[in-house]
């Protein structure tokens, strides 16, 4: 079974008959969108998140890291931590730069007393000034709202340049920070066109002035421009002028992200 990382997550989560606020309570984290992240992939886990799930699961740690079940004691030696990450790193590590390769061999060959690693999986690997972003299958409704998937499909790596973005205005702290999605519809014509890809900035849940974001609403996903209408609501605006603007509640209003830039390189 060819299976990303969050959609393990998710497969043995259900298999255990846990609920999202379920496995991060058993976890001992506050919040299900901890879980929620990893399993739409906005979030890479760090191996100790990877331990925490895995105890809270009843699965061995590799049957999340690795792209197989998990041995059976008596089918095979027990493998050491060690060649659970150089195997983990040759499916899934392509991504990784070399010190973060270097530094996950290191952590696996220390003593563990708690047998959980310490690593951050959330930078991708350097090329140069270039860097890898994810384009997932997220289709976000420019129109009358999208369901949002369970689990986005990740389509493949963008290759860019953030200094190369900076320089046309889009402002992120982290380049670890922007994923690409896809609008769908035409109500943000002609700033945004349909199918038009969009760098968006996963680091920005919440409002932080006017701006394009991506956000559900009512369990539908929009791409809108929002303005502060009064304490209560946003306004959602359509760029289009044959879309209707409307009032929404701002405590029902979940915003995902940032838009900053249609792949046409027209800075929003």
């Amino acid at each position: 079974m060819n299976e990303s990382l969050s959609q393990r997550i998710k497969r043995l989560r259900k298999a255990k008959g846990m609920s999202q606020a379920q496995l991060a309570e058993a976890c001992g984290w506050k919040s299900q969108s901890r879980v929620g992240n990893y399993e739409v992939g906005t979030r890479e886990p760090t191996l100790a998140d990877i331990a925490s799930m895995a105890a809270a699961l009843g699965v061995d740690q590799s049957e999340l890291l690795l792209n197989s079940p998990a041995p059976e004691p008596t089918a095979a030696p027990e493998r050491s931590m060690v060649d659970l990450v150089k195997q983990m790193l040759a499916k899934s590590g392509k991504g990784f730069s070399e010190e973060a390769r270097r530094r996950l061999l290191a952590a696996a060959e220390e003593p563990q007393p708690s047998n959980v690693i310490e690593a951050d999986f959330s930078r991708p690997g350097l090329v140069g000034d270039e860097v890898w972003i994810a384009h997932y299958d997220v289709r976000a409704s420019m129109g009358g709202g999208q369901s949002a998937h369970d689990f986005p499909e990740l389509l493949k790596d963008i290759r860019v340049s953030p200094s190369h973005l900076r320089e046309l205005g889009v402002e992120f702290e982290e380049h670890f920070h922007l994923k690409l999605v896809t609008g769908w519809g035409q109500s943000m014509e002609p700033t945004i066109k349909h199918r038009d890809p969009l760098i968006v900035n996963i680091n920005v849940r919440e409002f932080v002035g006017d701006g394009i974001y991506l956000f559900v609403w009512d369990d539908l996903l929009y791409i809108k421009r929002l303005q502060v209408a009064d304490e209560e609501h946003f306004e959602m605006i359509s760029d289009n002028p044959r879309h209707k603007d409307r009032l929404i509640r701002r405590d029902m209003t979940y915003i995902q992200a940032r838009v900053l830039l249609v792949w046409n390189a027209h800075l929003v």
